[in-house]
């Protein structure tokens, strides 16, 4: 899942409104079909097929010279096969291959909740609609696209670049990234990782402003919520009804949230902001930035709810259920709690924090894994430090970056979701949130109904990949 930079529109002079190179119309032509091609393959995970995207990008690069051998589909079953393709590097090379991760399964999503169908590719009014226009079906057909344009181009790169399509980041119990580095851990060695489902360029109409890295990230949880109590019959209410102990639960939640918090990425990030934004914002993030902190600067700040995130663990509750017949009074009520854990904090932390504001020992806190798994403790392991900015990365980044968008910062970022980064950094691998599809502000859709990007900003995205690609390996 990705996010936009800032909260707020930035103050953006001239120069960051011009357009640099643009994608040439064959490869325009060749990304919207790849990109339709995605969209319209329902990879959701109850229904879904991920293996289905993953055989259609392999069959792209086959037609595009591609051998065989180098595209290899691997996963732990029919419906959640994931792609490794593998571009070879110079000859007698001795650099660790560059990888390159995306994740082809996209929340779930019905049809009679959206305007469109979601899995129909749409476009209208400037926009491509679609379930993973926005997360992240763009990024990987762009990731493919690219790979085709330089082996047309005859491209030999310095180093060898390996792009893993995979299953499950976005639910289900086949997480490709971590599938493959433990079962297939030869495909997935590399110097360093990019992830185009973090990061991105944050934009004003259709305008580059800002081009946030992901240089950490939270970490995600669930846990389930369980209220009991005898039941009995609906028209001898009682005051400890289950639902109504689970309500109660969910009230204080929301009326004590967690700590504020700041890391220095956060920290950096938010003075990064300040200097582009109005002085009245400016003078809130200075506020929050001093010590001790502004608690009235704090209290405006963080009405924003991408604000408020950025500043501690956000926990929500995301489904409830409860009862049995509509003349009888629950005896068991659940809730799912989704949080995002600040980096420095486990996952048992937030349960034992949870535990502590609910401050009810009659309701049952359980962490609950990827695959459904209940346990009474939650994994004690801290996320990691972020990597640092390796200048092999961050200086064709920022090459790339004043040629597409001139006059635009490069701002490394806290990702206040989660994704498959938590996977390759666990394995030692710095691993980068960066993608070049401008998102406008106030129109992230991803996993919401309706999602959409912006047709040009996807034809953008494409051209900065195949420049940052090339800029990143050229001998």
């Amino acid at each position: 899942m990705r996010f936009g930079v800032f909260g707020v529109v930035l103050a953006i002079g001239s120069a960051a409104l011009a357009q640099g190179p643009q994608l040439p119309e064959q490869d325009r032509v060749l990304s919207r079909q790849i990109f339709k091609e995605f969209v319209e393959i329902n990879s959701q995970d109850s229904n879904g097929s991920v293996t289905k995207v993953a055989e259609a990008a392999r069959a792209e690069l086959l037609k595009a010279g591609f051998a065989p051998e180098d595209l290899i589909l691997a996963g732990p079953n029919d419906r959640k096969m994931n792609l490794v393709v593998r571009y070879h590097g110079a000859a007698g090379s001795t650099l660790k291959p560059m990888l390159i991760i995306g994740h082809i399964d996209v929340v779930e999503a019905r049809k009679e909740d959206w305007s469109t169908d979601p899995y129909e590719f749409v476009e209208k009014d400037g926009f491509f609609y679609g379930r993973g226009t926005q997360d992240m079906k763009d990024s990987a057909a762009i990731a493919v696209e690219s790979l085709i344009r330089l082996k047309r181009e005859g491209w030999v790169p310095k180093r060898a670049i390996t792009l893993a399509l995979t299953a499950d980041e976005e639910g289900g119990k086949s997480n490709g990234v971590s599938w493959l580095l433990a079962n297939r851990p030869e495909l997935m060695q590399a110097e360093f990782v990019l992830n185009p489902d973090a990061g991105g360029v944050t934009s004003h109409d259709g305008k580059g402003i800002a081009m946030g890295v992901e240089a950490t990230e939270k970490t995600y949880a669930d846990f389930k919520l369980t209220a009991t109590n005898p039941g009995g019959h609906s028209s001898l209410p009682r005051p400890d009804n289950a639902i109504y102990e689970l309500m109660h639960a969910l009230d204080k939640l929301e009326a004590h949230p967690f700590p504020v918090e700041l890391n220095p990425v956060t920290r950096a990030e938010l003075a990064q902001e300040a200097k582009a934004m109005p002085e009245t914002k400016a003078k809130l993030i200075a506020g929050v930035l001093a010590t001790p902190m502004d608690t009235k600067a704090l209290a405006e700040f963080e009405k924003a709810p991408d604000e408020n995130a950025l500043l501690r663990t956000t926990c929500v509750a995301t489904m409830l259920s409860g009862g049995r017949a509509p003349n009888a009074l629950p005896a068991e009520a659940t809730a799912n709690v989704n949080c995002r854990i600040l980096p420095g904090h486990s996952q048992e932390q937030a349960r034992q924090e949870l535990i502590r504001i609910f401050d009810d020992p009659k309701l049952q806190v359980e962490y609950m894994a990827d695959d459904g798994t209940l346990s009474p403790q939650a994994p004690t392991r801290q996320s990691l430090a972020p990597p640092p900015p390796l200048p092999e990365v961050f200086v064709p980044l920022r090459a790339v970056t004043e040629q597409m968008w001139p006059g635009i910062p490069v701002i490394p970022i806290m990702e206040v979701g989660a994704s498959d980064s938590i996977y390759t950094m666990l394995a030692g691998m710095p691993s980068y949130g960066v993608n070049g599809v401008a998102i406008d502000e106030g129109d992230e859709r991803m996993h919401g109904r309706d999602e959409r990007v912006r047709a040009e900003s996807f034809y953008r995205g494409a051209e900065f990949y195949y420049l940052f690609l090339k800029a990143l390996t050229t001998p």
